[in-house]
């Protein structure tokens, strides 16, 4: 980073106000506007109050205004809204932009493992007095390096649009070359077994739906968290659990579909098995290829369904035409 960007890389726990409004899910709200008056030191700026249980875990949020327009008897845990998007205190000064850029909130809790809350950063983060930034051309550097540039995503025309979102879409024409490729290559493959063919598409359809929906999950999980080994190895247990028994229901499905329909026990043993096999590697990608890029700083939305799609693809032919090779 330059001398510009530099602070990007500290801790935002460093900058985080303490000063945080706590309200507890089983008060009332008029004990809560109660004990908010009693209270010193909250500060003057206050967007959104913080709901936490009785171990003083983060449960909600409740911003001022629903605070202020509720029925004095309701329980907070009745106003309040949930889950709750937080930073995780390992994050950096860089990593909480990029929170703002994407979720357009006005503040975020900073919390620990247990999501016991450290501190709030708002939307001031962006301030002059903040972080000096003395023009609009620095700015905009903060923003490239989060890996969006404010053309892109404000006023495009549609030649920029075009600019910005076709080179992603070269990924989805080259995988599909591939895949012609490797259908030549296994052309006597396909040949010995005509039914093969017949469910060529069924197969891919059902790896890119995996892959689109481990990829929708992970998307959405990186928007409260920050890509680290530990909570990528916690993820890639849980969707592997998923793909197995995905892949399994699935295989045994269309199995039982290709023996009904042609008699043949080892073509619908081939698909079957490939079905497996191909879900659960569609599943790694689903939650590899968005991690990588949030790693990256490139920009999710854009990026990872092409990307994502495109390695799927060809790995679901090479898995399919390679099963088949073995059991024909």
């Amino acid at each position: 980073m330059t001398e510009h960007t530099s602070h990007l890389r500290q801790p935002v726990i460093t900058l985080a106000r303490k000063d945080v409004a706590k309200l507890y899910k089983d008060s009332t709200v008029q004990k809560a506007l109660d004990n908010i008056r009693e209270k010193k030191g909250l500060g003057d700026r206050i967007v959104y109050f913080y709901v936490v249980d009785s171990n003083d875990r983060l449960v909600g949020v409740v911003p001022t205004r629903r605070l202020l327009g509720s029925q004095l008897e309701q329980r907070i845990s009745e106003v309040m809204i949930g889950p709750v998007i937080t930073i995780p205190k390992q994050a950096t000064v860089l990593e909480a932009y990029e929170f703002f850029v994407l979720h357009k909130l006005l503040a975020f809790p900073v919390v620990d493992e247990h999501k016991h809350i450290l501190g709030v950063v708002d939307i001031g983060m962006f301030t002059d007095e903040v972080f000096n930034v003395a023009d609009q051309t620095s700015m905009d550097r903060v923003f490239e390096t989060i890996g969006f540039r404010l053309l892109q995503v404000r006023d495009a025309s549609p030649l920029r649009a075009f600019r910005f979102r076709f080179p992603w879409l070269l990924a989805t024409i080259t995988s599909g070359t591939v895949c012609a490729l490797l259908a030549g290559v296994y052309e006597m493959t396909l040949a010995r077994s005509l039914v093969l063919a017949f469910f060529l598409t069924l197969v891919l359809g059902l790896g890119e739906s995996v892959s689109m929906q481990s990829m929708t999950v992970t998307i959405q999980g990186l928007r409260s968290k920050a890509p680290t080994l530990k909570w990528y190895a916690r993820a890639l247990r849980r969707e592997a659990g998923t793909a197995l028994l995905l892949g399994a229901a699935c295989g045994l499905l269309v199995s039982l579909i290709v023996w009904i329909w042609r008699g043949n026990m080892v073509a619908a043993l081939a698909i079957g098995s490939s079905i497996l096999v191909t879900l659960c590697v569609a599943s790694l990608f689903g939650l590899s290829v968005p991690s990588l890029l949030h790693k990256l700083k490139l920009d999710l939305k854009i990026a990872a369904g092409p990307m994502t799609l495109a390695i799927t693809d060809i790995s679901t032919l090479l898995i399919y035409f390679s099963l088949a090779e073995v059991f024909l």
